[in-house]
């Protein structure tokens, strides 16, 4: 058993060991040194508990083969995205048989299966793995939640799909009162969407949320189904496929889009141009890969600036093509209802000059 003995300032100051016994010196520069160096080597040894809080960096550097084969199986994304592939299917299949003339399109299919399959990429695969060790990484991860995912799903219309599944009891007993609610009014409307889209974006980045994230599975988990659930918001009144109680037409979702732009792109270069890493968690991890902090973030920023942009100008892109192969299909209506119109007036203008010529009409 090793004891401590009581110091003395008899003599010179010494440390002896023998017999398991330890004479602490009584030089108090020693004393300070000496907790000093343990306070050092408990900060050492603490270091990775505290960095590692959200799982171990990984030894090998990412690569293609890392990113593409590290999967895991994590049963809280894994299940759900398993009963929401099984459930659109049964959606798919019970449609199919009340409306044999008018089945889901394929096109809707292979759309909300490449969104579930776009959030399993982000949250399974190897980009899993890397996301609290690498900020490039986890942007990344992110904006398949936000531009990926959630547009694909919003374009396969499941609300739609679900109302033309149901029987008519539920639909006018459950999903229509909550459909026409409120709240679905609320949260449904374009400027609540877009203004929940910007704040999620630049609360989450510039906010102790995002580094509590990375330190704690159970928040970081919360964060990726609020980002996917404000993108779902966001792309909803974009795409404009399913029933809604504010729709917008055409030049106002291109207008929606472009005013989205600035605020990304403004993101992205905040990020990119910080002078110091904005996150304590990224800070600590030093260069496990021989990428600085401050560099990965710089790479993160340009991921988020040069993809963000690329994608919100191909979907005005998309919005102005559709607009105009609406104006195409409804040119002819349209010029119909004109000539009715015209018929109509023409119609009228006869009718009064006959009254007139036959004495019937006003003075």
């Amino acid at each position: 058993m090793v004891t401590l003995k009581r110091p003395t300032c008899e003599g010179q100051p010494k440390a002896i060991i023998a017999r398991g016994r330890i004479d602490a010196p009584c030089d108090h520069g020693t004393v300070v040194r000496l907790l000093g160096r343990l306070a050092v080597a408990g900060a050492v040894l603490a270091w990775p508990a505290s960095a590692l809080a959200d799982g171990p960096v990984p030894a090998e550097p990412p690569s293609l083969r890392t990113l593409v084969l590290g999967w895991s199986l994590e049963p809280s994304v894994a299940i759900p995205l398993v009963l929401a592939a099984i459930g659109w299917l049964a959606i798919v299949r019970r449609v199919a048989r009340l409306h044999p003339d008018r089945p889901v399109p394929a096109a809707r299919t292979a759309a909300f299966l490449g969104g579930l399959a776009a959030i399993a990429v982000a949250l399974l695969s190897g980009i899993e793995r890397y996301d609290t060790t690498l900020f490039s990484v986890h942007m990344v991860q992110h904006l398949l939640l936000m531009l990926v995912a959630a547009p694909l799903i919003a374009l396969a219309a499941p609300i739609t799909q679900l109302l033309r599944a149901a029987s008519p009891e539920v639909r006018s007993r459950w999903l229509l009162p909550v459909l026409q609610s409120a709240p679905a009014a609320a949260l449904g409307h374009p400027l609540v969407a877009w203004l929940t889209f910007t704040l999620v974006l630049w609360i989450s980045h510039f906010s102790p949320l995002f580094d509590l994230a990375l330190e704690s599975p159970g928040i970081h988990e919360l964060e990726h189904a609020g980002f996917l659930i404000a993108a779902l918001l966001f792309w909803w009144p974009v795409i404009g496929l399913d029933p809604a109680p504010h729709r917008l037409g055409y030049p106002a979702r291109a207008l929606y889009l472009l005013a989205q732009m600035p605020f990304n792109s403004f993101l992205g270069m905040a990020i990119l141009f910080a002078a110091a890493p904005l996150y304590p968690h990224y800070a600590t991890l030093g260069t496990p890969y021989g990428i600085s902090p401050l560099a990965d973030q710089e790479l993160a920023g340009g991921i988020m600036w040069l993809a963000g942009d690329v994608v919100f100008i191909v979907g005005i892109l998309v919005v102005v093509a559709a607009w105009m192969r609406h104006e195409e299909r409804d040119a002819p209506a349209a010029e119909r209802r004109t000539a009715a119109r015209r018929a109509l007036i023409n119609e009228r203008a006869d009718q009064l000059a006959r009254a007139k010529r036959e004495g019937l009409g006003p003075n």
